[in-house]
């Protein structure tokens, strides 16, 4: 019997949330990582959901983490694994001057040193004859950020920027049993967004863009957006274009 495996990150709201309930609505296995765990999703759904509170910008704790034989031990018996790096902070938000060290660092190790570690985690936990013909995908969810400069978010910008070109690159590994892409999920109404309209028109001089974005109605539901990248995640030709955008994927 076919057992699919996710690893998944930042599962507790949000996207990683609404992800994390259709991945088990289908039956999935789910291991979720996290600073907190999900109060709820455990019970419904006994034996097929596992969560550790973990924190992502702890990068020593993660580390101690991957060096135990947890990730082993859940991969085990997959006939598919899959990890999806949601997890990810947009702050600091501001001008350079104003950034501060910590929050510089905390952004680089939740948006994109724990993402490359987990990936890499991946491969090697699964690079045994046990794994031999297991279908391996990782999806970075990425942003539009990453691709379009955009004032106050110089750090944001460049973690998602990171993502793109670490799953370009891996995507030029010669030979490696993978599927990956980065995916940007559209503008999703999530506590994230409600974070960015907080910010100090001064610190983020597109404020008033976003503003409008919900005023109007033109943000996404996390449901909808999860749907839409587990519909790709688990399509035939996922990682044939490895830097994509949810809003151009098909759905059919």
């Amino acid at each position: 019997m076919d057992q699919i495996k996710v690893i998944l990150t930042g599962h507790t709201r949000g996207l990683g949330a609404s992800i994390a309930e259709r991945l088990l609505a289908r039956g999935v296995h789910v291991l979720g990582l996290s600073r907190r765990t999900h109060p709820t999703l455990a019970a419904s759904v006994p034996g097929r959901f596992e969560q550790v509170a973990l924190d992502l910008g702890d990068t020593a704790g993660l580390a101690r983490w991957l060096a135990s034989d947890s990730l082993s031990r859940f991969a085990a018996g997959a006939s598919q694994i899959l990890l999806i790096n949601n997890a990810g902070t947009v702050q600091p938000v501001g001008p350079l001057e104003t950034q501060s060290h910590d929050a510089i660092a905390r952004a680089v190790s939740v948006n994109v040193t724990a993402p490359l570690m987990l990936s890499a985690a991946l491969m090697a936990v699964t690079s045994t004859p046990a794994f031999a013909g297991v279908d391996r995908r990782i999806m970075h969810i990425s942003s539009g950020a990453g691709r379009n400069a955009t004032a106050g978010w110089s750090v944001y910008c460049a973690t998602k920027a990171a993502l793109d070109h670490h799953a370009r690159a891996v995507a030029l590994d010669q030979g490696l049993p993978l599927r990956i892409a980065s995916v940007a999920p559209g503008v999703v109404d999530t506590d994230m967004q409600g974070e960015i309209r907080s910010s100090a028109e001064e610190k983020f001089p597109a404020l008033r863009r976003f503003e409008a974005l919900k005023s109007e109605g033109k943000l996404v539901t996390p449901a909808e957006t999860a749907e839409k990248l587990l519909h790709h995640l688990f399509s035939a030709d996922f990682g044939e274009r490895v830097i994509a955008d949810v809003r151009e994927l098909s759905t059919n």
